[in-house]
């Protein structure tokens, strides 16, 4: 995940707000009124428990969309913002989320970008200045001036959210809001980490951590065609790895990972969901000659120690890999939408916020939590 930009503070009181805490309503006399009222989960404090609270359905501005969300999934990093866990930190009170799905039921001034009725998508990279040479050469994902959606602005965590429009992601039909919201977080992640890659059909790819990201990077794997190690300390999940079609499983609790998969040959790629340096540093282990290690996951102590000899020695390029563009996005529903990955996910209610923090932290979760309004 890219280290969030362009926080803001949103007020659960209307007031008229900056461009980036779009979520505010503004006090037009009888708007506010016309639209009703939307349920949020709001972060109140950081380090505190989510409230859930009624507030007024936010205006859409000029270039953006109000989204009535159908579907909104629970990401580990909507818990490092809420309790500030990373070295920047979010204004609060916020609304987190970044995998929302819905319909837009109205659309602010200025041109159109999706008419009224149509499904989108709201991810992490909630706007960009479209300028810079990050933006103008395919990588705005690096954008300076990036807003992100759930801490710099208002996210999916509500019944309604407004979001800029060009950064909004249609969904194809036949995809279900409930796996899309998913796929637009831990789905392009791991599509981007796998592509940045670009693993051979003759090349192993292992992936360490099989959850809500590791489940997804492990099937991407599978559609460039590789062989596929998957890596975990669970049961259920080593489970699950070869009911997804894993050519072989490794016990991380048997003793050291990156060596087990050595045994067997050795990865071309190793792609880490897991926030954890000790798991890091295996899946460095785990490389052959020329291997590529792509981080994803971001622990809370922010180091990992790496082996200068051996990445030297051995011509291992080691790659940070940022969530994934619209287009990313756009790609990875089209694959959900031809059957080509399956997303393992529970429902759970938004009152439940706070309880599914804990499940996500316990580790009692198969895969990916959705909340369904």
């Amino acid at each position: 995940m890219t280290t969030p930009t362009g926080t803001t503070s949103t007020t659960s009181t209307p007031t008229v707000s900056s461009a980036a805490s779009v979520s505010s309503t503004p006090t037009v006399a009888g708007v506010p009124a016309a639209r009703g009222t939307a349920t949020a989960a709001v972060v109140p404090a950081l380090g505190e428990p989510l409230v859930v609270q009624q507030r007024p359905v936010p205006e859409p501005g000029p270039g953006e969309v109000l989204v009535r969300i159908e579907a909104s999934g629970l990401c580990h990093t909507d818990i490092h913002a809420a309790r500030g866990e990373w070295p920047a930190k979010p204004t609060p009170p916020f609304v987190p989320g970044h995998e929302g799905v819905g319909v837009v039921e109205a659309v602010g001034p200025g041109p159109v970008v999706h008419e009224v009725g149509t499904r989108v998508a709201l991810p992490w990279l909630g706007s960009a200045c479209g300028r810079c040479s990050y933006c103008v050469s395919g990588w705005e994902t690096l954008c300076e001036q990036q807003v992100n959606t759930g801490f710099g602005r208002d996210g999916g965590y509500a019944t309604h959210v407004v979001a800029a429009a060009a950064y909004a992601v249609p969904v194809p039909d036949g995809v279900d809001p409930l796996d899309a919201a998913p796929l637009t977080c831990a789905g392009v992640t791991t599509y981007k980490a796998v592509k940045v890659a670009a693993p051979q059909p003759t090349e192993t790819v292992a992936v360490f951590g099989i959850g809500g990201l590791g489940h997804l990077a492990l099937q991407y794997a599978r559609v460039f065609g590789s062989r596929t190690v998957a890596v975990d300390v669970e049961d259920a999940k080593l489970d699950l790895s070869r009911e997804l079609g894993a050519d072989e499983v490794v016990d991380a609790r048997a003793g050291d990972a990156g060596e087990a998969v050595q045994a067997l040959g050795g990865a071309h790629v190793a792609v880490v969901t897991a926030a954890s340096p000790t798991v890091m540093e295996q899946a460095h282990r785990s490389l052959r000659r020329g291997g590529r290690l792509v981080l994803v996951g971001l622990p809370e102590d922010n180091h990992m120690s790496l082996d200068v000899f051996r990445t030297v020695l051995l011509g291992i390029t080691v790659i940070g890999s940022i969530v994934g563009t619209r287009e990313d996005l756009a790609e990875v529903f089209r694959l959900h939408a031809q059957g080509r990955t399956r997303v393992v996910r529970e429902t759970r209610r938004l009152e439940q916020v706070n309880e599914c923090f804990e499940e996500i932290l316990s580790g009692r979760v198969p895969a990916r939590l959705v909340f369904e309004m």
